[in-house]
């Protein structure tokens, strides 16, 4: 994955599925509520940040990230 902080790129990928422009993501962004991510957005953005960060996200742990602020913070710790 290209250069850049973790929020950077988690935007980047944001933005590339959901159509949004990059200055609206924020740390505080709701993947259900500003989004409109259903189960399905979800589970498909789990994926991609997966493979895009060589990491494994666990179905218990995804249930307790809903925001920008709470994939980053998953992804730095588990780099």
């Amino acid at each position: 994955m290209a250069e850049g902080t973790t929020f950077e790129q988690v935007a980047t990928l944001i933005v590339e599925r959901f159509g949004v422009k990059e200055s609206s993501v924020t740390p505080e962004m709701s993947f259900t509520t500003d989004l409109g991510a259903d189960s399905l957005d979800v589970v498909e953005l789990v994926m991609e940040l997966e493979d895009n960060f060589g990491i494994q996200i666990s179905d218990d742990d995804v249930e307790d990230i809903t925001t920008v602020a709470d994939i980053v913070k998953y992804i730095d710790s588990h780099k």
